[in-house]
């Protein structure tokens, strides 16, 4: 029988959805060690200020700290490392092609178990001014003002 692949959100990272227009997102698997993977079970990672960066027709996410695993003594790595995202070649290829245009950027927007792997979201994005966070803040608080009301009136 088929077993459905279930997605548990590792982290997350806000920011990025905060400081970019995120156009369009991928799915990438992400190269760890076990002492890596146990940590990441444990909920030591980081998207904070991270970005992906394509080097010889390789796709690499630098800036993700992944803490060291207290049980792992010498098999741990460096927590900063820049760790391979695992895509198909053809994609590599076209992400490549958006990135090279100006304003674009490759960042990441969460880490999950899918099933047994490890994978990564990937969001192509446009950097925001200052004045389109200060629009999506105002929409947002008028978004919750208007949820206070309705459950008062309820």
């Amino acid at each position: 029988m088929s077993e459905k692949k279930t997605e548990k959100i590792i982290a997350d990272n806000r920011k990025a959805r905060h400081d970019y227009f995120v156009i369009e997102s991928f799915e990438a698997g992400i190269e760890l060690f076990g002492t890596e993977v146990k940590s990441l079970r444990a909920g030591g990672v980081n998207l904070k200020d991270s970005y992906c960066e394509i080097d010889r027709g390789e796709l690499f996410a630098l800036g993700v700290h992944i803490s060291p695993y207290e049980q792992g003594n010498i098999f741990n790595k460096d927590p900063l490392r820049p760790k391979r995202l695992l895509m198909h070649k053809r994609e590599i290829m076209r992400l490549s092609g958006l990135v090279s245009r100006e304003g674009y950027t490759l960042v990441p927007l969460s880490l999950y178990f899918k099933g047994s792997y490890v994978k990564m979201a990937l969001g192509l994005c446009k950097g925001k001014k200052l004045y389109d966070k200060r629009d999506d803040i105002a929409k947002r608080d008028a978004d919750r003002v208007i949820e206070r009301k309705m459950k008062d009136r309820y």
